[in-house]
């Protein structure tokens, strides 16, 4: 199976989910920004409310492309005094065996961490456009990306959706690496990745159009999802 684009692989995705269709109870989350042109398609297929939810992997200094560990936004307004591994600006979670062989200290990881915080205040006021954020309180949450390699970034947003208190959270994917499919049932309600290559090297690879998602084709996409725009689809 190959998808042609991420429109494409939504449409495909929503076939594995027809039980959530038209359902009140459901939202489609997906991580931008890859993540939002297969959220579309699906919450458009299943017709169900799309919002974005806000997740950045930090990278490790030097060897940006490699995941140390990710942070993503809290649901709804951030609360002080929150417990677990909550921060001012969001959830993190970390690769511990990552930043254990590089030796990276607590000092770098807060370091890159505010950077990326600063990123998802700049998305949220940049996608959402003052509009609010879905509630998730006792909804099923389905959290959309475009595919899982390491996993670190859809961990995060497991881990902060949670704080949301969804009555059920599933994590859905065109394609993931079977071990980090298999990682996350352990931490979301259900997982669902079409494909999951034995050979599995990239998200891209499986795309025969993988160019990079933009600020704007995110924000059309959330602006035809509320109805603002007509689709030229």
């Amino acid at each position: 199976m190959l998808f042609r684009d991420r429109i494409d692989a939504g449409r495909q995705l929503a076939t594995a989910l027809r039980e959530f269709e038209a359902r009140g109870d459901a939202v489609v989350l997906a991580l931008p920004r890859g993540g939002v042109p297969v959220g579309f398609a699906l919450a458009q297929e299943l017709r169900l409310p799309l919002d974005v939810f806000l997740v950045r992997k930090l990278g490790v200094p030097g060897q940006e492309e490699l995941a140390m560990g990710a942070v993503a936004a809290l649901p709804g307004p951030i609360q002080s005094g929150q417990a677990g591994d909550s921060h001012p600006g969001g959830v993190r979670v970390l690769n511990s065996e990552v930043v254990h062989e590089l030796g990276i200290t607590p000092q770098q990881i807060d370091l890159v961490a505010a950077a990326e915080e600063q990123e998802l205040e700049r998305r949220a006021r940049v996608f959402r456009e003052g509009h609010p954020q879905i509630d998730v309180r006792d909804k099923i949450a389905i959290l959309v990306d475009d595919g899982l390699a390491t996993g670190s970034t859809m961990r995060a947003a497991v881990k902060a959706l949670r704080q949301g208190e969804p009555r059920q959270i599933v994590v859905a994917v065109p394609v993931g690496a079977a071990v980090t499919c298999d990682l996350l049932r352990s931490e979301a309600d259900r997982v669902v990745c079409l494909m999951t290559p034995e050979h599995f090297f990239a998200v891209g690879q499986w795309y025969s159009d993988f160019r990079q998602t933009t600020d704007e084709e995110v924000r059309e996409l959330l602006r035809q999802a509320r109805g603002e725009t007509r689709s030229v689809a």
